[in-house]
């Protein structure tokens, strides 16, 4: 699977040029260190304390079929084919984290979206991930959490 992601965030950063916006995912690249690499990725565990403090969104670009079958209701959904027209929808006051089952996809819309400027994350444990720690007392919190909000 690392195999599989690395060749496709590769594939997507060998047509940056082509997507970039006045070079910010070059210059993104260029820059690109330790720091940058730990700042690209949010786990479920970061995710949840961000989204209960108030301070990220959690974009699912899974397809509409996928998102209409099972998905976080807290998520904005924008399927990762309509994000080119939609991603002015995503607040700039606010972390973008983007998520899918696993990562693959999720890589993309963020790098996508670092081409147009905004400091997108991806969720590193998935949306899988995400349930795994959400079951039972800790949902409850969390809905009672955001409920708060």
């Amino acid at each position: 699977m690392k195999i599989f992601t690395f060749a496709i965030l590769w594939m997507v950063l060998l047509s940056a040029p082509a997507l970039a916006n006045d070079n910010v995912l070059e210059e993104y690249i260029k820059s690109f260190n330790y720091d940058s690499r730990l700042e690209m990725k949010a786990s479920s565990k970061q995710l949840i304390d961000l989204l209960e403090d108030g301070k990220a969104v959690l974009v699912d670009i899974r397809f509409k079929e996928e998102q209409e079958a099972w998905g976080p209701s807290f998520a904005l959904n924008i399927p990762l084919n309509e994000l080119p027209e939609r991603f002015r929808e995503l607040p700039q006051d606010k972390i973008i984290i983007t998520a899918c089952p696993h990562k693959d996809r999720a890589i993309i819309a963020m790098t996508y979206l670092r081409s147009k400027g905004i400091p997108a994350r991806y969720l590193t444990d998935g949306l899988i991930g995400l349930a795994e720690n959400l079951r039972g007392d800790d949902a409850l919190y969390f809905l009672k959490m955001l409920n708060d909000q």
